[in-house]
């Protein structure tokens, strides 16, 4: 008789659903975005001009025989739509969302780079946010993530069009630092760009690559171990 080895949720999936719950625990709302984007939501609502070598052939993948469309190069492009059909069904902040999705670059692979990888999104934004609310909540997050673990985090000053100030953040475990993601207060040309006033709310923004928690949780040394989808290879 033929033996079945019993199936099992992949790491990156049990990364992303354990990043939903505590953002959810958070106060956080889920929110979901396309994959396919234009370019005003993907690049220019987000404060991206034109001559940015992030629009380079280089980092973004266009959508050959459609002007205009992109592969997203960050799921940020969601917050934007949400903060447009907030403003259109007659809403206004305060909010807090966060968005779980795949993305795209147009680089190299190696270790630890694949033109396709995971982010999950957070924006918070209100009349009273400050950088202390955002240290806040991702230190809280990395330790629920990393529990039983002694982690810390530190900014470093750094820039975003879509953010100012920027930071770099490093996340501290045991006695190691790691470069692990950017955040930053959105930009008020941001705001005003979906039609929330930047004079009156100001929040925070931070991007987190799901694939590299889910290397540093599980111990995965290869980034492309994610993508290859033989069970032959036994890689996890």
């Amino acid at each position: 008789m033929e033996e079945y080895t019993k199936g099992s949720l992949h790491p990156l999936t049990l990364a992303t659903e354990e990043a939903v719950s505590i953002f959810r625990d958070l106060g956080f709302e889920v929110v979901l975005g396309p994959e396919v984007e234009d370019e005003w939501h993907n690049f220019d609502a987000l404060n991206v001009p034109k001559d940015h070598p992030a629009r380079d052939m280089q980092d973004t993948f266009f959508i050959k025989n459609k002007s205009g469309f992109v592969l997203r190069t960050h799921t940020s492009n969601t917050q934007i739509r949400y903060m447009e059909e907030l403003v259109k069904s007659g809403g206004k902040p305060p909010f807090a969302i966060v968005v779980p999705g795949k993305v795209f670059r147009n680089e190299s692979t190696d270790a630890t780079h694949e033109m396709q990888f995971h982010q999950i999104e957070g924006l918070m934004i209100g009349t009273d946010i400050t950088v202390a609310h955002m240290k806040g909540v991702l230190l809280e997050f990395f330790k629920r993530f990393f529990v039983g673990e002694n982690v810390d985090i530190r900014m470093r000053p750094s820039f975003f069009p879509f953010v100012e100030p920027g930071f770099e953040i490093d996340l501290k475990r045991g006695e190691k630092w790691i470069e692990l993601l950017g955040a930053g207060m959105v930009h008020p040309n941001v705001l005003n760009n979906c039609g929330i006033d930047g004079e009156v709310y100001q929040g925070f923004a931070f991007g987190i690559g799901l694939d590299r928690l889910m290397m540093m949780k599980y111990k995965i040394g290869d980034a492309r171990f994610s993508y290859q989808g033989d069970l032959r290879l036994n890689q996890f």
